[in-house]
């Protein structure tokens, strides 16, 4: 029987202390450990400043465009239904822009513990 799988787009801190960005995908099996969810929303054409994740968690969203950018230039877009494991809580960061005229409604899921690589 096949693997069923979901992808997501892992940014992650690297053995250089800088944030970097991977697609995975995460097996349906997985057993996660969640800590607290909520939801969030930002207004349209906001922007994020440098920052790392506060802690290990997926983000959800809901709607919304971003484009996020490393420190050393690695791009990638969010876009409704996208998942991505922030675990980037450490190092040089990451920032993020709205590219759309939608706010981004996101959900998060704080983990307790670290999503197996």
């Amino acid at each position: 029987m096949a693997s069923h799988v979901i992808p997501c787009i892992h940014l992650f801190t690297g053995i250089d202390w800088r944030s970097h960005v991977e697609h995975k995908e995460l097996s349906l099996g997985d057993t996660l450990l969640p800590k607290k969810a909520h939801f969030e929303e930002t207004t349209a054409g906001s922007t994020l400043d440098w920052r790392t994740a506060p802690c290990e968690q997926f983000v959800i969203t809901l709607s919304g465009t971003l484009e996020f950018i490393t420190r050393d230039g690695e791009a990638f877009m969010l876009r409704p239904g996208d998942i991505l494991l922030g675990s980037d809580t450490a190092g040089a960061g990451h920032r993020w822009r709205l590219i759309d005229d939608q706010p981004w409604r996101r959900l998060y899921v704080e983990l307790d513990a670290p999503v197996s690589a």
